[in-house]
């Protein structure tokens, strides 16, 4: 065959070919070849979108642990000066001139206060995740009008606060309490009110008779936490102190809330 004849040919086979691929057969062949490499790519791909994907939950997951497990510096302010404004039977006024844990300065009005205990009395009868609750009425002046709480009361000087939650709930109510133990502790108003609150749950109620301070006026009852929880939800709670624990103990009872 001559070098013209092979060059002819040559370029036949090269311009046949593409018109071979428009054939039926050639087509699924091509296809097919295409989808076993295309099968083959998703399956290598699928451990590596895997692995993408804890990847990216890795780092959420280290954070919220460093969050839990690492503790926040406690800073304080700088005390530059102090004023006592007012004082009183039950807290004291003074007029600080800080320097802030931020560097800034500036002068802050603080209530001093001894710190409360709050009480909340439960007798769980026969339905535990129903119990009754211990709560009374009084008139508050700030308030202006009379609100229904748990027992509650200011600590003496030194005195322990679990020893100041028996104290004020025998006072109040004339009960006691077989178990004893602590619920929660917060501020309830820590923007200038220093008056810390801790929540005691009181189990096994003994009665007894309530002899409350000469200028207090009780009216105390026991009604069912579900009661309760409904007085909750129609607006007839306003005590903070009182929304907090009941709520609280609501949920480690497992109470869902509609």
């Amino acid at each position: 065959m001559t070098t013209a004849k092979k060059a002819t040919k040559t370029k036949a086979d090269t311009t046949k070919k593409p018109a071979e691929a428009t054939k039926p057969g050639t087509t699924t062949k091509v296809t097919a070849k295409a989808a076993t490499t295309a099968k083959k790519t998703k399956i290598a791909a699928k451990p590596v979108a895997k692995s993408a994907v804890k990847a990216a939950k890795t780092p959420k997951a280290v954070k919220k642990a460093a969050a839990v497990s690492t503790p926040i510096p406690e800073e304080t302010a700088k005390l530059l000066d102090s004023q006592v404004a007012y004082e009183g039977p039950l807290f004291r006024v003074q007029r600080d001139h800080i320097v802030e844990p931020s560097g800034r300065e500036g002068y802050r009005d603080v209530i001093k206060h001894n710190g409360s205990v709050v009480i909340l009395a439960v007798d769980p009868g026969k339905r535990k995740k129903d119990p009754w609750v211990v709560i009374e009425q009084q008139y508050r002046h700030a308030a202006g009008q009379s609100l229904w709480e748990l027992p509650a009361g200011k600590l003496d000087a030194g005195e322990a606060p679990l020893d100041g939650a028996k104290r004020e709930l025998s006072e109040e109510t004339g009960y006691s309490a077989k178990k004893w133990s602590p619920l929660v502790e917060y501020f309830a108003s820590p923007g200038f009110l220093g008056e810390s609150m801790k929540v005691f749950l009181a189990e096994g109620l003994v009665a007894g008779d309530a002899h409350p301070e000469e200028d207090e006026k009780i009216d105390f009852r026991l009604v069912k936490l579900s009661e309760l929880l409904g007085m909750v939800d129609k607006g007839k709670i306003l005590d903070g102190k009182t929304l907090s624990a009941v709520l609280l103990y609501a949920r480690k009872l497992g109470i869902k809330r509609k």
